[in-house]
This record gives C-alpha cells, structure tokens and sequence, in this order.
C-alpha cells in the first residue's frame, strides 16, 4: 500500500470513486500539529481540479498506468481519433482528455495512457516540443528589435503562438506544447 510519502507529480490516485492526476503537491509543517500533505488534482474520467489534504502517513490508492504509442489520424464530431501503432486498433478519445488539443497534427504520435487494472484509455500526452509550419504571420518592422517584442502567428494546427518579429509565415518553428511558447526557428 502506498503512503503520502509517494506522492509525486503525474501520479494517478483513486479519490473518492474517481481517477485524478497529481498536478502539484506540498506538505505544511507546524509545530504543534502533525504534518499535513495537500496536493492538487486534476480529474481524469471527469473534468473536476480540486485541492485534497491528507494528514503524513495516510494511504492513498495509485492507479498503475501504461503509456502506449498512437498516431493522431483525424478528429471529427466523435472527438479525436487515435491508432494504436502495434495492432493498428483505433480509439476516440474526447477534447478534455487531450492535454494539448490545438497542438495535434495529422500522423503526430503521441502517448495514451491506459489503465492496467480496466484496460480504460484515459488521456493523451502530446510530446513536449513540436515542429510546426507557421502559416500565417503579419511582417515585421524593421528597427523595432531594441526590447523582446513579439507578434502572433498561426500554425499549422491552427493554434496561435506568439513569436519574434524576424519569424515569417513559411518557416518552421519549435513549440513547447506545455507552455505554448515559441521555443526556436528549425532551419
């Protein structure tokens, strides 16, 4: 059985009949009261965030978790399909499930996370970074460089990123999909 002292970021705990994710966690210490462990979770089968404390020591209950390769094949009105890259089985996976949705190109492989205990699929992790073709970005001024002055730009997701005055529509560039930042040109 596990303890508070697993806690860890990304961790998949049952709470209460339902699966969330570890988003961030802490512990607050006092002098006169037993140690306190708090953490906030993001729903996994709903769409909930909600804060939990539990006092140092307590049992929580993790869910083991896989990570399996996909490709993103298309998205259509019953949500975003996926194909399992070994048995070319395909899934539909709902918007809330994906941590980055805008970011998703046709054939980009991504992680899906599956429960061991009910083989249920429960969310997409998209890479970190992507290489992305901006398609459309207003021209530069030339001489207004003198501070980080930056101007959206739409991708070829559709997402809009902001990036520096030198970058063109035509060129590709490196996204963090966590952040949403523009990371560097790839030349």
């Amino acid at each position: 059985m596990a303890t508070t002292a697993d806690i860890r970021t990304g961790l998949i705990i049952k709470l209460d009949n339902s699966l969330y994710s570890v988003v961030e966690f802490g512990q607050n210490k006092t002098a006169r009261a037993a140690a306190k462990v708090w953490a906030k979770l993001k729903g996994v089968d709903n769409t909930r965030s909600i804060e939990h404390t539990w006092n140092s020591g307590d049992t929580i209950y993790p869910v083991r978790i896989e990570k399996k390769p996909f490709q993103f094949l298309y998205k259509d009105e019953s949500g975003y399909n996926f194909m399992d890259n070994e048995t070319f089985e395909q899934i539909v996976m709902e918007e809330h499930t994906i941590d980055a949705p805008q970011f998703l190109k046709d054939g980009q492989e991504v992680m899906v996370q599956i429960n061991t205990e009910t083989d249920q699929y429960m969310a997409v992790e998209l890479p970190d970074k992507i290489v992305a073709l901006v398609t459309y970005s207003e021209p530069g001024v030339k001489g207004d460089t003198a501070t980080r002055t930056l101007k959206p730009a739409t991708i070829e997701t559709g997402a809009t990123v902001m990036v520096p005055l030198f970058v063109d529509e035509g060129e590709l560039i490196r996204v963090n999909t966590k952040t949403g930042e523009y990371i560097e040109r790839v030349k």
